[in-house]
C-alpha cells in the first residue's frame, strides 16, 4: 500500500509540474517585440534575480548551521527533511518569480489586442506557478515517504516513524525559507512602492509608474519577489506542512492504519487534478464598451470546477477505501468514524475556501461598501482616512473568525481531529487554483507599469489598468484564503504537538488556572504583534531611505521632471536590497527562538508553557493577519476608487489622503500580515522538534 498510494502522488504531481511547463511555453511563445518594454522587463527581472539570488545566500548562512543543530541534536531523517523542504520552497518561489517577470512585457503587448488575450496570458503565466507550487509540495513528501520507506528500518511501525520525523523536518525547512521569503519580499516591494508613492504622487504630482521616478523599477521588481515568490513559498510551505501534520496525526491516532497515513496524499492529488481540469475554463469574453471584465466571475467559476472535481474524485476514492477496510470505526481518543465523514470534513474545507474568498471580496472588491467608505473618509483628511481603514480591517476579521471556528466545529463532531486536518488538506488541495488566481495579480501590475513607462499608449493601459485592479482584488482574497489554511495548519498542528506528547510519555493538561499554560498564553497572543512590529519597522526605515533617494535625483539630476534627464534605478533598488536582507533576519528567528526560551524558564512546566505558546500564537495570529491583509487592501482599492473620479479624483485633497491611507495598508497587507501565516504554522513545528527535550 505504501509504494501503490505514494505512486498515485507522485503521478499527480508530475501532472501538475508537466502541464506547468506546457503553460510556460505556451507563454513563452506570445510575442515582446517592443524595444523600450523588452528593456524595462529586463531590468526588473535583472533586478528580482539579483535579490532572490542575495536573499537565499543570506538564509543559507541561517540554515545550515540549523541544518547540522538538527542532524546532531534530533536524527539525520528529521535533518533530510529540512534540507528537501527548504531546497523545495526556494526553488518554487524562483519559478514563480522567474515566469512573472517573463509574461508582463508579453501581457502588456498582448492588450493591444483586448482583454480577453491579455487575460488568458496573464492567468496563464499565473498558472504556471499555482501547478508547480501544488506539484513540487506533493512530489516533496512523497519522496520522502517512498525514502523511508525503501532506505528506512524493517519493522514497519519504525519505517513510519522514520517517515514521521522527515515530514516535520520538510515542515521545518518549507516554513523557515518561507518567513524569510515572506519578510524578505513583503520589506522589498512595500519599501519601494511606499517611497515611489510619497513622492512621485504626494510632492511630485506625477503618475503612478511614471518613468520619471527613480523608484519606479524598484516598485515592481518587488511585486515580483513579494507576490510572486513569497506567495509561491508560502503556500507550498503551508501544502507540505499541512499534508505533513495530518499524516504525522493520522501515524499516532491510528498506529496500525496506513490507509488514514497515506489518505492526505489522495487528498492533494485528488485537489491537483480539479485545477488541471478547471484551468482551460478560468476565461473572459471581450467585454461591450464601456463594460469591466468578468475577472472575477472567471476565477470563481474555476475555483468551483476544481472544487467539484476535487469531492467527487475523493467520494469515489473515499468509498473504495471504506469497502478496502481503511476506515477504522473510531481514532485513538474513541471518537467515531465513518466513511462518509471524512469524506464530508474535504466538503467542509472547500466551503470554507470560497467563504474565505468571498467575505475578502465583500471588503475590498469592485464596488465593496466598505472600500468606498474608505474613500469618503478621505474628504476628511488624512486622519479620517487612517481611522476608517483600521475599523474596516478590524470589522473584517469577525466573520472569517466565525467561520473557521464552525469548521472546526463541526470537522470534529463528524471524523475528531483527524476530520479538522483533512479540511484543511482540502483547502490546501486547491492551492494549484488559488496562486495562479494571486500570481494573476503581480503580472497585470507589471504589464501596466511596463506599459506606462514604454509609452505604450491609452490603448493599452485601458486594459492592463482594469486588469490590474482586479488582480488588487484577487491578490487580497488569496491572503485571505492563505490566512484561514494557515489556521486550520496550525491547529492540526498543534492537535498533533498534544498527541504527541502523549506517545512520550509526557501526560499534560492545558488547565487555564495552571500558571504555566497562562504564561505561554500571554506570550504566545503578543508574539504576532512583536513580530509584526519588527515588519512594519524594517518597512517604515527602508522606505524613508528611498524617499530620500528619490528627492535627492529630483533635486539634483537636471531635467528629470522635463524627461530629459535620466534617474538612476539602480540605487534605489539597491536601497530596499539591503533594507530587506537587514530586516528580514530578527523576526524570522523570534519563532524559533522563543519555544526554546521557555524550556530555559525555570519554575515553569515546559510541555503546558509551550503548549500555552501555540493557543496564544494562533488565536491572535490569525486575528491579526487577518486585520492586516484586509484593511490594506481595502486601502489600496479605495485609493484607486478616488483615482477612477470619486471624491475630486487625481491631484484632490481627499486622493493625497488615500496615499496616505495606501502607505500605512501596504506593510500591512503584503509584509506583516501574510508573514504571519508561515510565522504561525514554525513556532508549531518548532514547538514538535523539542518534544525529546521536555520531562
Amino acid at each position: 500500500m505504501l509504494t501503490t498510494l505514494t505512486l498515485i502522488g507522485v503521478a499527480a504531481a508530475v501532472a501538475a509540474i508537466v502541464w506547468g511547463a506546457k503553460l510556460y511555453a505556451q507563454v513563452m511563445k506570445a510575442p515582446a517585440t517592443n524595444e523600450r518594454a523588452n528593456e524595462i522587463a529586463s531590468a526588473i527581472s535583472q533586478g528580482a534575480s539579483a535579490f532572490l539570488r542575495r536573499q537565499y545566500r543570506t538564509v543559507a548562512i541561517v540554515g545550515l548551521p540549523i541544518f547540522f543543530l538538527v542532524g546532531f541534536a534530533l536524527n539525520w531523517w528529521y535533518a533530510f527533511g529540512f534540507l528537501l523542504g527548504s531546497v523545495a520552497s526556494a526553488s518554487v518561489g524562483f519559478i514563480g518569480m522567474s515566469v512573472s517577470v517573463r509574461a508582463n512585457v508579453r501581457v502588456a503587448e498582448a492588450a493591444h489586442s483586448g482583454f480577453s488575450k491579455a487575460f488568458d496570458l496573464a492567468f496563464k503565466g499565473g498558472a504556471v506557478t499555482g501547478l508547480m507550487v501544488v506539484g513540487v509540495g506533493m512530489l516533496s513528501v512523497c519522496m520522502l515517504v517512498l525514502v523511508g520507506g525503501w532506505f528506512g528500518p524493517e519493522d514497519h511501525g519504525e519505517a513510519m516513524t522514520k517517515i514521521a520525523n522527515a515530514l516535520i523536518g520538510l515542515a521545518f525547512g518549507g516554513s523557515l525559507i518561507s518567513v524569510f521569503a515572506r519578510l524578505g519580499g513583503g520589506i522589498f516591494t512595500k519599501a519601494a512602492d511606499v517611497g515611489a508613492d510619497l513622492v512621485g504622487k504626494v510632492e511630485a504630482n506625477i503618475p503612478e509608474d511614471d518613468p520619471r521616478n527613480p523608484a519606479v523599477i524598484a516598485d515592481n521588481v518587488g511585486d515580483n519577489v513579494g507576490d510572486c515568490a513569497g506567495m509561491a513559498a508560502d503556500l507550498f510551505e503551508t501544502f507540505g506542512v499541512t499534508a505533513a501534520a495530518v499524516m504525522l496525526l493520522a501515524h499516532i491516532i491510528f498506529p496500525d492504519n496506513p490507509g488514514m497515513f497515506f489518505y492526505p496524499l489522495l487528498v492533494g492529488a485528488a485537489g491537483i487534478a480539479g485545477s488541471l481540469v478547471a484551468i482551460p475554463f478560468v476565461t473572459i469574453s471581450e467585454p461591450a464598451p464601456g463594460q469591466q471584465p468578468a475577472v472575477m466571475g472567471a476565477m470563481y467559476r474555476g475555483l468551483g470546477i476544481a472544487a467539484l472535481v476535487m469531492i467527487g474524485i475523493l467520494f469515489f476514492v473515499t468509498i473504495v477505501n471504506a469497502i478496502a477496510g481503511a476506515v477504522p470505526a473510531t481514532d485513538a481518543t474513541g471518537h467515531g468514524l465513518g466513511a462518509l465523514s471524512v469524506w464530508a470534513c474535504a466538503i467542509v474545507g472547500c466551503a470554507l475556501t470560497g467563504v474565505m474568498l468571498w467575505i475578502t471580496d465583500v471588503y475590498t472588491g469592485d464596488g465593496s461598501k466598505q472600500v468606498a467608505a474608505i474613500a469618503e473618509a478621505s474628504e476628511g483628511g488624512h486622519g479620517t482616512n487612517v481611522i476608517r481603514g483600521l475599523a474596516v480591517g478590524m470589522n473584517a476579521t469577525v466573520v472569517p473568525v466565525l467561520a473557521i471556528a464552525l469548521s472546526i466545529i463541526v470537522c470534529y463532531w463528524l471524523a475528531g481531529l483527524y476530520g479538522i486536518g483533512i479540511a484543511a488538506m482540502a483547502m490546501l488541495s486547491l492551492a494549484g487554483l488559488i496562486v495562479s488566481i494571486d500570481a494573476y495579480g503581480p503580472i497585470t501590475d507589471n504589464a501596466g507599469g511596463i506599459a506606462q513607462m514604454a509609452e505604450l499608449g491609452d490603448e493599452v493601459r485601458n486594459v492592463t489598468d482594469p486588469l490590474d485592479a482586479f488582480g488588487n482584488t484577487t491578490k487580497a482574497v488569496t491572503k485571505g484564503y492563505a490566512i484561514a489554511s494557515a489556521g486550520l495548519a496550525a491547529v492540526v498542528l498543534f492537535a498533533t504537538y498534544i498527541e504527541d506528547l502523549k506517545v512520550s510519555g509526557i501526560e499534560t493538561t492545558f488547565d487555564l488556572s495552571n500558571v504555566s499554560v497562562l504564561a505561554g498564553l500571554f506570550i504566545g497572543a503578543m508574539l504576532p504583534y512583536v513580530f509584526a512590529s519588527f515588519a512594519m519597522t524594517a518597512v517604515g526605515d527602508a522606505a524613508k531611505e528611498v524617499v530620500q533617494e528619490v528627492r535627492r535625483q529630483f533635486k539634483e539630476i537636471p531635467g528629470i521632471m522635463e524627461g530629459t534627464g535620466k534617474p538612476d534605478y539602480s540605487l534605489c533598488v539597491d536601497i530596499v536590497t539591503r533594507s530587506a536582507l537587514r530586516g528580514m533576519v530578527v523576526p524570522a528567528l523570534i519563532p524559533v527562538c522563543v519555544p526554546i526560551l521557555l524550556l530555559l524558564i525555570p519554575g515553569l512546566n515546559s510541555a503546558q508553557a509551550v503548549g500555552g505558546l501555540l493557543i496564544g500564537s494562533i488565536i491572535s495570529g490569525v486575528c491579526v493577519a487577518l486585520s492586516m491583509t484586509t484593511g490594506g487592501a481595502a486601502w489600496d482599492n479605495a485609493k484607486k476608487f478616488i483615482e477612477m473620479g470619486q471624491h475630486g479624483g487625481k491631484g484632490s485633497e481627499a486622493h493625497k489622503a488615500a496615499v496616505t491611507g495606501d502607505t500605512v495598508g501596504d506593510p500591512y497587507k503584503d509584509t506583516a500580515g501574510p508573514a504571519i501565516n508561515p510565522m504561525l504554522k514554525l513556532v508549531n513545528i518548532v514547538a514538535l522538534l523539542l518534544i525529546p527535550f521536555m520531562g
